[in-house]
């Protein structure tokens, strides 16, 4: 057997639009729809560089059908430099791909190859003394072990299994062709390049049972770098296994502690810094889509609290002037706390320690707490469906929503009968 490169991708969701990203002046919205292309062309341009003999696709190349054939066209014509490089590529069709109705109908570049989706099928590579076994879905959701029908290791061979799957079942996964570690190592693969689920895993290291992750994250829940996996064998055996980022936008999710400052001034000076530490490791040439929770008590909390806008507004600018452009603030939850003793005013005879005094004691009545989860769910049905049941829905359908607002209910409730009080 010659010594070999391969590259091991999954679920590179062509076209699929990233979530949660809102737009706003100076936003990089066309770097951001083309990023699930970008990383496909990143991952050309490394099948090239590094000279492989072949690519492993284990599953949704697309995201459902499309709205034109234009997402089908960029990715034949991605296959195609890969064919005037002498790469070949192996791929099956995962649940996104059975889904769509315009991917039966085009007519793949020479050098691709997809496997039946009616039952396992061996791709035999002489030259390389290579065989993948692969079986790809035939429609959207496929509930049986699809593996437990592959062949057996063919003697001689760098064995190869292309599946995917949920496994034994991921979070945030279907449970699509699930299937169990024992019964993936009792065919006697080298190597099985697995699909579907978006989080790089690998299950085993003898042999190699790897979940590559995505190419590139799709919203808030999808962070760390994303890419693809490449392996190296040398005689016959597997000396490297290594993670390759292709991503051109990473998400990312900080929380900022503002109890060291005291001006709004300070907290965006807090935040610049802390964002500036986050990102540098990364590639200066990504993008970074920016989740930030800033709690903590803040002595300019009210200030904030009554302009939310302002300050939101004030820390994109400051973001975009040390960022250079690359950093676009997807979400900011401001979840300060005035400076004021709940626990001394909770104590108190008054009308103010008496209203403190019930809120505290919401998570106890259950009827009360009944109540308010009938009005928050006729207001859900007033929300946009978006905003509703999106990926991350602004209401909760369940109590637990209810009893994680109270901390931040009490203080902000009781910083604003100060300030009236003050004002008086």
């Amino acid at each position: 057997m010659r010594n070999l490169k391969f590259i091991h991708a999954a679920d590179l969701h062509l076209d699929s639009p990233l979530r949660g990203l809102s737009q706003y002046p100076g936003a990089p919205v066309k770097e951001l729809r083309g990023a699930t292309r970008r990383s496909l062309e990143n991952l050309v341009s490394l099948a090239k560089d590094e000279k492989v003999a072949f690519v492993l696709i284990a599953g949704d190349v697309y995201d459902g059908d499309w709205k034109d054939y234009n997402t089908g066209l960029f990715f034949l014509n991605q296959m195609s430099i890969l064919r005037e490089a002498g790469i070949q590529v192996y791929l099956i069709k995962g649940n996104h791909d059975a889904k769509s109705q315009i991917t039966r109908s085009l007519t793949l570049p020479s050098n691709v190859h997809d496997f039946s989706t009616s039952h396992p099928e061996t791709k035999y590579l002489p030259e390389h003394a290579v065989a993948i076994h692969g079986q790809g879905f035939q429609n959207q959701s496929v509930s049986e072990d699809i593996s437990s029908r592959y062949p057996a290791a063919i003697p001689g061979c760098f064995n190869i299994g292309l599946l995917h799957t949920s496994a034994t079942g991921r979070p945030g996964h279907e449970n699509y062709a699930p299937c169990t570690l024992e019964g993936l190592l009792s065919k006697g693969y080298d190597y099985w390049a697995l699909g579907h689920v978006h989080h790089r895993e690998v299950i085993s290291t003898d042999p190699y049972i790897v979940f590559p992750g995505n190419t590139q994250g799709r919203h808030i829940r999808e962070t760390d770098s994303k890419g693809c996996t490449l392996v190296e064998v040398i005689d016959g055996k597997i000396t490297s296994v290594e993670h390759k980022p292709l991503d051109v936008l990473q998400w990312l999710h900080c929380t900022i502690d503002a109890n060291c400052s005291s001006t709004v001034a300070d907290l965006i000076d807090i935040v610049c810094k802390h964002i500036e530490h986050e990102i540098a490791d990364l590639d200066e040439l990504r993008l970074v889509a920016l989740r930030i929770r800033i709690t903590g008590t803040f002595g300019a909390h009210r200030e904030v609290f009554d302009n939310p806008a302002e300050f939101e507004n004030e820390i994109r600018q400051a973001l975009n002037d040390f960022g250079g452009g690359r950093l676009w603030l997807e979400k900011l939850s401001i979840r300060t706390r005035a400076a004021i003793d709940l626990e001394e005013v909770v104590l108190r005879d008054d009308p103010m320690g008496h209203l403190l005094q019930f809120v505290r004691a919401v998570p106890q009545d259950s009827e009360l707490l009944a109540e308010l989860m009938d009005d928050f769910r006729d207001l859900r049905l007033r929300l946009p469906q978006e905003l509703a049941t999106g990926q991350d829905p602004v209401l909760r359908d369940d109590q637990s929503f209810i009893t994680d607002l109270l901390p931040d209910v009490e203080n902000d409730l009781v910083a604003t009968l100060f300030a009236h009080e003050e004002a008086r």
